[in-house]
């Protein structure tokens, strides 16, 4: 039974309706993590801890790669499980609670630890240092271990037809958490980022409890119990049957490369336009601030190309966006060249989780949806593990070369954009033969 089985006058009645508003929030509220401890505070910890020049920034570099391919590496061990969880129990909410609880917690003891300082090394980096690398994988594995049940619950929350809207809305309001993020970054001493930790670990857990307590989960009858590891020969059996879901399977490897590209920008492009660039601290927070409201935009304009052209041809539209703009990321000699980039990736990054996710909902059989969207989620971590690891060898092995690496690292992911696009036009295909 929907949620949001009525019949609303307008879309401002559906956005605002409470299990829809509420479920946004939670996008709102986890974007704050995103974007300060992935994106920005997290690298410019390292960065203050590693960088001193050109060579040593490029060895920081390779520390956040590695870091985000840890994290993505214990998402693909579990992902598979947890839409299994979702097919057999129905309880998507319990475990966003949980996890969410975890990554909050791991994220204000890397604010607790990133200020102290201990005797001794662990593996050539300080002791407080490494304690702060590891709190991270376990916060963002838990972050994005939530996703899982929070994108298979947004099914739950209209009609087909309104899934693009919702997505749409989801994303945006999201984004405007980037903004609430970031008004921290004035009370931020110079060199102490770790002082953005514990504030936006407050910020993520405020503002996802009107999903805790406003939204309820979409009863299903449950599966009869198996052994909990079961869940991998579910995923195989699944693969099996590529032949009889071909158009799913093909989407998830196009969705693998361009994921690939986006994930790992998302995690190198502070140190990247503050090393290669030379943005400033400030700079780049305003950069950020006009590519998060590139997204704002276009996660709301795609939701309607989405549902006035289709999910195949709005994927594709936005996998030709991402290419350009890191084509000229790569490339840029000036400031104004990455202003440009950074504004044409915002507006992909925001449009690829709404076309993605309405394209996964109007592709899978609802009895599978979640096994399938754990099966996305599997897709979409193991290039957030290929992307980094591609990103951070290039970056350690061509580290003298200085800023160069950074600009062969960024340039790889031009190659994963277009081998991701190659895939979506062998969609399109498919789907004129069906």
């Amino acid at each position: 039974m929907k949620q949001n089985s009525k019949k609303w006058k307008g879309n401002l009645g559906l956005y605002f309706s409470v299990p829809v508003f509420s479920w946004a929030l939670y996008d709102f509220a986890n974007t704050i993590f995103s974007s300060n401890i992935n994106t920005i505070f997290f690298p410019f910890f390292l960065q203050e801890q590693i960088g001193d020049n050109a060579v040593l920034d490029q060895i920081a570099s390779t520390f956040i790669s590695y870091a985000n391919a840890m994290a993505s590496l214990f998402l693909v061990l579990f992902s598979p499980l947890f839409g299994v969880m979702i097919d057999r129990t129905g309880r998507m909410k319990k475990y966003i609670v949980i996890f969410t609880l975890i990554s909050v917690l791991s994220t204000f003891l890397m604010g607790v630890f990133g200020g102290v300082s201990f005797d001794g090394m662990v593996l050539g980096i300080p002791i407080s240092l490494a304690i702060v690398i590891v709190l991270f994988v376990i916060a963002k594995f838990f972050y994005h271990s939530s996703l899982v049940f929070y994108d298979t619950m947004m099914s739950g929350l209209g009609t087909k037809k309104q899934m693009p809207l919702i997505s749409g809305f989801g994303v945006a309001v999201g984004y405007l958490g980037t903004l609430m993020g970031l008004s921290i970054y004035p009370f931020i001493s110079k060199g102490s980022s770790h002082e953005a930790f514990m504030p936006t670990a407050i910020l993520f857990l405020v503002f996802s409890l009107p999903l805790f307590f406003l939204v309820k989960d979409t009863p299903i009858t449950q599966k009869a119990k198996q052994p909990f590891l079961s869940g991998y020969k579910e995923i195989k059996a699944t693969f099996k049957e590529m032949r009889s879901h071909r158009l799913i399977f093909t989407f998830m490897i196009a969705y693998f490369f361009l994921n690939d590209a986006i994930a790992t920008t998302i995690g190198m492009m502070a140190v990247y336009a503050k090393t290669v660039v030379g943005f400033s601290s400030s700079g780049f927070i305003l950069l950020y601030l006009v590519s998060t409201i590139s997204s704002i935009a276009g996660s709301f304009l795609f939701g309607y190309i989405t549902q006035s052209k289709g999910p195949r041809p709005a994927v594709t539209y936005v996998g030709v966006l991402l290419m350009v703009a890191l084509f000229i990321a790569v490339f840029a000699q000036t400031a104004l060249w990455f202003w440009i980039a950074g504004s044409m990736f915002g507006i992909s990054l925001g449009s690829m989780w709404v076309t993605s996710r309405t394209y996964i909902i109007e592709l899978t059989p609802e009895e599978k949806r979640g096994q399938f969207f754990g099966l996305f989620a599997f897709s979409g971590k193991v290039s957030s593990i290929i992307g980094p690891l591609l990103y951070g060898t290039i970056t350690l092995v061509f580290h003298d070369l200085g800023t160069l690496a950074s600009r062969m690292a960024l340039g790889s992911l031009i190659i994963m954009t277009a081998i991701g696009l190659g895939f979506l036009f062998k969609l399109k295909k498919l789907e004129e033969v069906k």
